[in-house]
């Protein structure tokens, strides 16, 4: 026996509902995963951060005046924004991954109201196949044909009572879909924008301390450091005892070299002596004659 027009109506209706549930199934699932690894490396990001603070702090410990206090403005900065960051896995979690769990459950309950109407649907075709057999069997026995045209009527009522209450229930379904996907994916997208926009005006802040660093002052600082104070006053003590020494090996060559002109050697002397004694010779000889 065939099916009557409304059976086959209310079977179409319970094939897309299936596959409507089915749908929202696969998909939310896969959106409530990929939506947990977001926040889950979110998290882990937020901890790579947090120890490059730390490493970052540690350095500037470390450095010149002026680069310590840029790169611990920095860092200031920098863990600022992990409380941010933590506050945006907070919030995720619970506006967008949690929404998305709860839809396992919802799910589970549209799937036992289906349940329970192919049920009512296979009673109805059961009664239907019955009652063919008993009009084959006994088409003169307008009693047990009559109990069974009876079994069916009730069976169908139940199965259209049932069928009526599904199509309420997956209208619900729908609506509240509509309302949930709209809500899960504007909550995400303002989560993401309050925490882009407070990133954008701490990460200006971070940028401008380190831009402040006085490189000129810190590169004295440091050239400074090889030369300390009382390396420079030792320095200073031996360029001018090296200056004095320097004047002095001077004046005392200048002296000797004066000296040597004036002092004349013995020989030199005898030769003065000789030349005297000729010139008195001479002299002699011009007063006798």
């Amino acid at each position: 026996m065939s099916q009557t027009p409304e059976a086959r109506a209310r079977d179409n209706q319970t094939r897309q509902i299936q596959e409507t549930v089915g749908n929202v199934e696969k998909h939310f699932g896969e959106l409530c995963q990929i939506y947990a690894g977001y926040v889950r490396k979110t998290a882990r990001l937020r901890d790579k951060a947090d120890l490059l603070v730390r490493e970052v702090n540690a350095y500037a410990d470390t450095e010149t005046p002026n680069l310590k206090h840029g790169l611990k403005g920095f860092t200031d900065e920098l863990a600022k924004l992990q409380d941010y960051r933590q506050a945006e896995v907070e919030r995720l979690e619970a506006k967008v991954v949690e929404p998305l769990k709860s839809y396992g459950a919802i799910i589970k309950l549209k799937r036992e109201d289906l349940k329970v109407t192919l049920s009512a649907r296979n009673r109805e075709a059961k009664q239907m196949a019955q009652l063919e057999k008993t009009r084959q069997r006994n088409p003169s026995d307008r009693q047990i044909i009559s109990q069974a045209e009876t079994e069916l009527q009730r069976a169908t009522m139940d199965a259209a009572r049932i069928s009526r209450q599904l199509e309420e229930t997956i209208d619900n379904f729908e609506k509240q879909k509509i309302k949930d996907i709209k809500k899960i994916f504007s909550d995400f997208v303002t989560i993401e924008m309050l925490f882009h926009g407070k990133a954008l005006e701490v990460l200006s802040a971070a940028f401008q301390h380190i831009e402040d660093i006085d490189e000129e002052e810190d590169l004295e600082v440091f050239r400074s450091s090889l030369h300390p104070p009382d390396f420079q006053s030792r320095l200073d003590i031996v360029r001018a005892n090296s200056k004095t020494g320097t004047s002095k090996r001077t004046s005392s060559s200048l002296s000797q070299s004066a000296g040597s002109r004036h002092i004349k050697k013995p020989e030199e002397e005898e030769e003065d002596e000789n030349d005297l004694d000729d010139e008195d010779d001479d002299e002699s000889t011009e007063g006798y004659n």
